[in-house]
């Protein structure tokens, strides 16, 4: 394990495809979704800690939920927590603890985890870690793909090239697509799954943003002597909210030439939506996965059900359904319309108020 190897954890997303029971209060990064017993935060940092000191390991989060970090991750100081006064998606916070971290070792590699995957295999993952590390320099940015199974419309994609044996050669990045275009790349079999895992120096990713992103990069750089000092978070209270919201793919991925990617020799799912989720839950014979529930079904298939603890459900005639209760909201909705769940977040919102967030 070296010295020079740091972990970044984006803990900071609201996961509004798993409302109702992520709120902008609890968001599910902090929930142990899969019944394990440690929530998806602690999941990740205890994948980390077999690659990075413990030191060496950050969390990046909005500031609200400093102190949900440390319940959950008691042993952690405070300087490892690198806390957004405000939301700019994934580029300002990734700039920030790049310069940090640069600050503290100009020779650092860093690993981008978001704080939401399931991983199968942890042997094979650290092996393509370590692949991906060795090929990081002063300029290539490293990333790890994941083979697609499926025309999947709810993943962005990566187009490779051959190059060394170890990795691919990236042409390009694309966001989201729709099904056919989705059917095509999967077809091709010149495409991966972005895994949305990232490895770089530090003086790479800063270099991309100066050619990439010079304003966002000039504004952070302004502070750049008072970084890890007791200054730091007067600085960033007015500074950090100027930042351009983009993510990092859009502001640096998809406009770096000199990018690698390494494909997964591991299972892995983003646990991005309730559909995920049930993918990897044990099941019954009829293919229905409880999570804290206990149920009496009739002529019953396919359901993911999750109620608040000791909840009784009697179902009869239901089929491929997501049943989620939280405290306060019952969701039923076709597990084929998943990716409705963030619209149909923003209507209760607007129908019955912010106590629905």
């Amino acid at each position: 394990m070296k010295e020079n190897n740091y972990a970044l954890i984006m803990a900071g997303g609201v996961g509004s495809r798993f409302w109702p029971v992520s709120r902008e209060s609890l968001p599910k990064q902090f929930h142990d979704l899969l019944g394990s017993g440690r929530s998806l935060l602690q999941s990740t940092y205890d994948r980390l800690e077999k690659i990075v000191p413990a030191k060496n390991i950050y969390i990046l989060t909005n500031e609200k939920y400093e102190e949900l970090v440390i319940e959950q991750l008691t042993w952690v100081s405070r300087n490892q927590l690198i806390l957004e006064p405000a939301m700019r998606n994934t580029a300002p916070c990734l700039l920030l603890a790049s310069l940090k971290i640069h600050k503290l070792d100009p020779e650092a590699k860093m690993i981008v985890a978001p704080s939401d995957h399931w991983i199968q295999n942890e042997d094979a993952f650290i092996n393509n870690v370590n692949t991906a590390w060795q090929h990081c320099d002063d300029e290539r940015l490293m990333t790890i793909g994941i083979a697609p199974t499926f025309p999947n419309t709810g993943y962005g994609y990566i187009e490779f090239e051959d190059a060394d044996a170890s990795f691919q050669k990236v042409v390009r990045f694309t966001e989201k697509p729709d099904h056919t275009t989705a059917k095509e790349f999967y077809d091709s079999g010149k495409y991966l799954w972005n895994s949305g895992m990232f490895l770089w120096k530090a003086k790479a990713i800063l270099n991309a943003f100066k050619k990439h992103a010079y304003d966002m990069y000039a504004l952070f750089n302004t502070g750049y002597e008072i970084l890890n000092s007791d200054k730091e978070k007067d600085f960033l209270l007015e500074e950090y909210p100027k930042a351009e919201n983009i993510s990092i793919d859009f502001a640096i991925l998809e406009n770096a030439r000199k990018i690698g990617v390494v494909r997964s020799n591991f299972e892995w799912n983003d646990l991005g939506t309730w559909g995920s989720l049930y993918d990897q839950l044990p099941k019954d014979d009829d293919k229905n996965a409880l999570v804290d529930t206990e149920a009496l079904m009739e002529d019953t298939h396919g359901n993911i059900i999750r109620t608040t603890s000791g909840k009784k459900v009697v179902i009869d005639g239901i089929k491929d359904h997501i049943i989620v209760e939280s405290n306060d909201v019952l969701l039923i909705i076709p597990r084929s319309k998943e990716q409705d769940i963030k619209r149909m977040r923003s209507s209760a919102i607007d129908k019955f108020g912010t106590g629905m967030k």
